[in-house]
């Protein structure tokens, strides 16, 4: 960064050519009866030409460049300055002289932050610091100086540090912004755990050495610097115990509750080196006003330490340095604060979109399943997309799939509450346009403007059929085995929340060995492109892919995913998107056996004569006994309550099913039957003899299933 001049008009007792210009203003005492006191032509107030260090000042600049290594009262150096202000008894903080052109590597400074200038006062040989006295090497970091160098550090150090979103970026940036620029080394301490926001903390104060930062020693050799040796541990920045827990009362405490930054070489913070670095490592801290501790105070409480070192062949901390410190810790802990709070909410938001999706899918029979999820952006981690796949009576499946209006926790939470009401108007086996109107009431009933898209489908694998009913969603699209990719005609309808329509189902053919994707907008629309135009490329990418395994063998769910996620580019994630994809597998009709039976005295004996047939022509004799005597129980318990014909339908698929149907919609509960009871045994041998069993309520009654392993 190049100072540029500022066209100020000239204050009394300052020189128009001091190239401090504006940033110190400090009125310099002239002696008007000196006899050195040089006279000012005509045009001799305006500034100067600037000159690059190391370079001659051009010609009618109004500055004379002395004979090397001689300078005489009254003369004006390349730098404008005039020697008899920037001699013994000039200002304080004027920079240290350089009796040589510079010819090493200049170091890399951080982003934003100004490099120090040096100034070509010769009235100081030998490159010795002219308070101290202290010989300086070459290339070594500038201490600085100037009110206006340490406000532009601050700024920018502080912009570097804002920059940062979690705990780790901050850290990070304030150790880069201070190292080499304000401190040779940092330590950097944090209460372990953090605080969040008001919790209050419990437990002992304990420190974590969380990061540390150096000047390395090989930029030191590169820019032929040798270092100056130290002590064991020779190295600034590391030693340091990783952990620290502050006794209360003690030094350290004392100092962490005084909240601003100290010299290590006051009595209270020396006695608190031994608790924060551990019993030794407070030696090798360098001696004099070379340490800084600064306590890093969030909102509340103290949350940590820094500690800048300086090394001994550097210019000492000044008092002014402090100030500078407690800048830097400020804003440090107060972005570290943020990052907790904003870390917890991105953690709440996790979880909060974990579990409204489902956490793994079912597995039912004749269907496979895959999904995938993504939010709009890591800092919209939450959404209203949704998906879920429900096993219902008969082997079927329904497959879901909605947006919420909006990617916030408001739109999370409805999405909640509207997967939720999906689920149980699933378990009443409603059809699915009757499942959409009830949505539909239950959004208006959550507020006036909660609007969402919804599409619902079941599946059953014995007819090979699937019902969809949709409202206002983007169609599926469905891939044939053969790898021909269509988009499915369904009626839009309406969205979730509008009230007042109706919603329409149709039933199409589901082929074995067909997959059917469901999905959310924020797949195929965005700002380069519209929905069909998303939709079509979509339906391109699929017949893509399943030409690549060949027209009898359809791609695989997950890889098939993956490769259409991958049509998506990098400006093209303006929304959050659910993915949900369903292999239909089906089951053949050899495999199944359905029967009608009448609610009579001979229905169970005429079940366990066709139940043992089926198995006969199966195979599966060695289940004959085990089948008959549930069956037996399921039937002759339906006998008893039903009115209308009942069902029986045994399935062969990984496992043997048997279902049995009546139009009683009471579901039977297990009960313990007591000693004299004549009934009541008939679930308790179901629950014991059979792998699963269950109940499910239908519109026209309900289904008592149970399953049996194949030996």
């Amino acid at each position: 960064m190049t100072e540029q001049p500022t066209f100020e008009r000239p204050q009394a007792g300052v020189d128009p050519a001091d190239d401090r210009g504006a940033l110190l203003r400090t009125s310099t005492p002239s002696n008007p009866h000196s006899a050195d006191t040089p006279s000012h032509t005509p045009g001799a107030g305006a500034l100067p030409a600037q000159a690059r260090a190391g370079e001659t000042p051009p010609s009618g600049s109004g500055t004379t460049t002395p004979t090397p290594g001689a300078a005489t009262p009254g003369t004006t150096t390349s730098s404008g300055m005039d020697h008899d202000s920037a001699g013994p008894g000039g200002p304080e903080h004027s920079q240290p002289a350089a009796t040589e052109p510079d010819t090493h590597r200049p170091r890399p400074v951080p982003e934003g932050i100004p490099l120090q200038p040096r100034s070509e006062s010769t009235d100081v040989s030998d490159g010795q610091e002219r308070r101290t006295g202290q010989i300086l090497p070459p290339g070594r970091p500038t201490p600085m100086r100037r009110d206006g160098d340490r406000l532009r550090f601050v700024g920018a150090a502080t912009r570097r540090i804002a920059r940062g979103l979690d705990l780790d970026e901050i850290v990070m940036g304030l150790c880069r912004a201070t190292v080499p620029t304000f401190s040779d080394a940092i330590l950097v301490y944090l209460r372990d755990p953090l605080p969040v926001g008001d919790e209050r903390p419990v437990g002992p104060l304990v420190l974590r050495l969380r990061r540390t930062d150096r000047i390395p020693q090989e930029r030191d050799l590169e820019d032929g610097i040798l270092p100056v040796p130290v002590p064991d541990p020779s190295e600034l920045g590391a030693f340091g115990t990783e952990l620290c827990e502050v006794q209360p009362g003690s030094a350290l405490a004392e100092v962490l509750r005084g909240v601003r930054p100290v010299f290590t070489d006051t009595p209270a913070a020396r006695a608190a080196l031994p608790e924060l670095l551990g019993d030794g490592d407070e030696f090798a801290v360098p001696t004099g006003q070379r340490a800084i501790l600064a306590p890093l105070r969030g909102r509340r409480r103290v949350i940590g330490a820094a500690l800048f070192l300086r090394r001994p062949d550097r210019i000492p901390f000044d008092p002014d340095d402090l100030l500078v410190a407690a800048q830097l810790a400020t804003h440090s802990a107060l972005g570290i604060d943020k990052a907790v709070l904003y870390g917890r909410e991105a953690y709440i938001a996790d979880e909060l979109q974990r579990t409204m999706l489902p956490e793994t899918l079912p597995r039912p029979t004749g269907v496979r399943l895959a999904s995938r999820y993504l939010p709009a952006a890591e800092t919209a981690r939450v959404g209203g997309d949704w998906y879920d796949a429900i096993p219902l009576p008969g082997s079927r499946v329904a497959l879901v799939v909605g947006d919420v209006m909006g990617h916030s926790m408001t739109s999370a939470a409805i999405m909640g509450q509207l997967r939720t009401t999906a689920q149980t108007l699933a378990g009443l086996d409603l059809p699915p346009q009757e499942v959409l109107h009830h949505l539909d009431e239950q959004a208006q009933r959550l507020g006036t403007d909660r609007m969402a898209t919804c599409l619902y489908a079941v599946y059953d694998p014995v007819s090979h059929r699937i019902t969809i009913a949709n409202a206002g969603h983007p169609p599926p699209v469905l891939l044939h085995l053969g790898g021909r990719a269509e988009v499915l005609r369904v009626p839009p309808g309406a969205p979730i929340g509008v009230g007042g329509v109706d919603f329409e189902a149709v039933e199409l053919d589901a082929p074995a060995g067909a997959t059917l994707l469901l999905y959310t907008d924020g797949l195929v629309e965005s700002r380069l492109r519209d929905v069909w135009t998303g939709i079509e490329q979509l339906r391109e990418k699929l017949a893509a892919t399943a030409q690549l395994t060949g027209p009898d063998h359809p791609p695989p769910l997950e890889a098939l995913c993956d490769e259409v996620l991958d049509m998506l580019g990098p400006g093209d994630r303006d929304d959050d998107i659910a993915l949900l994809a369903a292999r239909f597998d089906g089951i053949a009709p050899s495999d199944v056996a359905y029967w009608y039976l009448e609610p009579e005295e001979m229905a169970p004996g005429r079940a366990r004569r066709l139940a043992r047939r089926a198995l006969s022509r199966w195979d599966m004799e060695e289940l004959s006994d085990s089948v008959e005597l549930l069956v037996s129980e399921v039937v002759t318990n339906a006998v008893r309550y039903a009115t209308r014909p009942i069902t029986l339908r045994l399935l062969r698929t990984d496992v043997l099913r048997c279902e049995v149907g009546d139009d009683v919609p009471q579901l039977p509960r297990l009960r313990q039957a007591r000693a004299t009871d004549e009934g009541g045994r008939g679930l308790y041998l179901v629950n014991r003899l059979a792998r699963r069993w269950g109940a499910t309520r239908l519109s026209t009654g309900k289904v008592v299933w149970f399953e049996l392993n194949r030996s």
